[in-house]
Order: C-alpha cells, then sequence, then structure tokens
C-alpha cells in the first residue's frame, strides 16, 4: 500500500496516483510496526514530523489483513 502526507497527516493512497513523494508499506501490522519503530515515515516522505502523523493507517492495516 502506498502511503503520502497530506498536510500534516499521512495517509493511504488508495488508486497509489496521489501527487508527491510516496512511500511504500506491506498491508501487515508487523511491517507497520516495525516502520514507525524505526521512524521509517520521517524518511521515506522526507518530512520529520510525518512519524507522529500516522493516523488512520493502523486502522486501514487491519482491515486489509
Amino acid at each position: 500500500m502506498r502511503l503520502v502526507l497530506e498536510g500534516d497527516r499521512v495517509i493511504v493512497d488508495e488508486a497509489a496516483t496521489r501527487p508527491g513523494r510516496g512511500a511504500w508499506l506491506h498491508p501487515n501490522p508487523d511491517c507497520l510496526a516495525l516502520a514507525i519503530r524505526r521512524k521509517a515515515f520521517g524518511r521515506a516522505l522526507r518530512s520529520p514530523g510525518a512519524d507522529a502523523s500516522v493516523v488512520a493507517v493502523p486502522d486501514r492495516v487491519e482491515a486489509v489483513d
């Protein structure tokens, strides 16, 4: 699943067509936990605040899993 930064939040890009820098993540709760622990979203999206703004992503990962 592709994640993008929209304003100050990290959201799921369902169609993978939103403009801007994106980060790819396996729709697996373990991968999400590892990415949060490693602060991977801030690096991938080039926004230091991105790691704190992963709000709706855990719900989407659990829904896919």
